[in-house]
């Protein structure tokens, strides 16, 4: 069955709205409370040792084969594409820094102190929709923009893990981590042998069972798991991590962030005045698409000035502020932050779901109407040209190793 149009960002972003639309109405309906029983239940049994509720199978579990395959192509930006040079990725560096630091600040001034341990929930940025907007409002724009809205977007994902790592986990197995780098190792010697981008089943089979093995491990060791998908998708050789990428991605698109999405918005909307929510789901609503749009578009224009960046090569001011308007769609990993930083008290999740799902909301309907006005400034996009370019692209990097 051929699945690559799920690969499409568009049939991506679509999934994901539709999902997250999905989950949000059934929570707000008679079958609301079924659904969030469904939601905490647990297994009769703990899976060696690790007892989840079904929710955390999905955000711990199942979410760790997307930043798997985030971090391949993280990867393969840092070692070949766009941001194969310290002068290349510098700009997206600095326009990313600017993204997650002006957020951040502004939701500290707003959420006040009950909330503030949720400061790193603006500061996310959701690749896969923040991409699908753009592949549907604005496909006449020049591939530098959506260059620059990927690197920036994998480098703010990036920081996004190391916040889940550093301030979110509350005690740490060292033994277990010791072991998880151990399996790690492994997976990177496994994947020195693979060879072609068919292999041999044996060692797929070994390779799945080593990376089942570290997810496992970093698990136990009290880190967030899905920092053992980035770390893997890190290490993992050029050509088996690409052909791990092509078969992985129809079913992260189409099972892993739908359900995430679903999951995470299937919330009952509280009952109460707008005046009455708390300060944190209006600081959330604000640093998302304001907080992003100032950070990005200044620490953008400040990076491309400061690196004295060619007028040629640069990307316009109008182009930068259509990137940070997508860049307020933090959606996916806003998400999960918000999950992590409110876990001890339901209703903050609650609410900073719902600020999440509005300031991405806003943040995506700003973006998609800014970007069909400026695209009728540039000429049709020829999508011969372009599907034979990603053919091209797609054979040099199954080739690459």
């Amino acid at each position: 069955m051929n699945l690559s149009w799920i690969r499409n960002p568009q049939v991506s972003a679509m999934l994901l709205l539709g999902a997250a639309i999905l989950g949000l109405v059934i929570a707000n309906t008679g079958l609301g409370p079924g659904l969030d029983d469904v939601k905490h239940a647990h297994l009769p049994f703990s899976v060696f040792g690790l007892d989840l509720s079904a929710a955390h199978w999905v955000t711990d579990g199942l979410l760790v084969i997307f930043f798997f395959v985030v971090a391949i192509e993280l990867r393969y930006e840092f070692t070949q594409g766009d941001l194969n040079s310290v002068s290349k990725a510098a700009v997206p560096t600095i326009a990313a820094l600017g993204g997650v630091a002006i957020p951040a600040l502004l939701y500290i001034s707003l959420a006040g102190a009950d909330g503030a341990k949720g400061w790193p929930i603006p500061t996310a940025t959701d690749i896969a929709f923040a991409l699908g907007v753009l592949a549907l409002f604005g496909r006449r724009l020049p591939s530098s923009v959506r260059a620059l809205l990927l690197a920036l977007a994998v480098i703010d994902d990036l920081i996004g893990i190391f916040f889940i790592a550093v301030f979110f986990t509350e005690s740490v197995s060292l033994p277990h981590l010791g072991f998880a780098a151990v399996a790690i190792a492994l997976f990177w010697l496994l994947g020195r042998a693979y060879r072609g981008k068919r292999g041999s089943w044996p060692l797929r089979i070994a390779l799945v069972a080593v990376a089942l093995l570290t997810w496992w491990l970093v698990a136990m060791s009290g880190i967030h798991a899905t920092i053992a998908g980035v770390l893997l998708g890190l290490v993992l050789s050029p050509a088996p991590a690409e052909s791990a990428r092509v078969q992985l991605e129809p079913f992260t698109n189409g099972i892993v962030l739908p359900l995430f999405a679903f999951t995470s918005a299937s919330v009952a909307i509280p009952q109460v005045p707008l005046n009455e929510l708390s300060p944190v789901f209006w600081a959330i609503v604000v640093a998302l698409p304001v907080g992003k749009l100032f950070g990005i578009t200044i620490a953008g224009l400040i990076g491309q000035t400061a690196l004295r960046v060619p007028k040629s090569e640069r990307v316009k001011l109008s182009e930068l502020i259509g990137i940070s308007l997508l860049g307020g769609i933090g959606f996916t990993v806003a998400m999960l932050m918000n999950e992590l930083a409110h876990r001890s008290t339901e209703e903050l999740i609650v609410e900073g779901t719902l600020g999440v799902l509005a300031g991405s909301l806003i943040a995506a309907v700003l973006g998609a109407v800014y970007l069909t006005v400026l695209s009728r400034r540039y000429p049709p996009v020829d999508t011969t040209a372009i599907s034979s370019r990603n053919d091209e692209e797609y054979t040099r990097r199954t080739d690459s190793e």
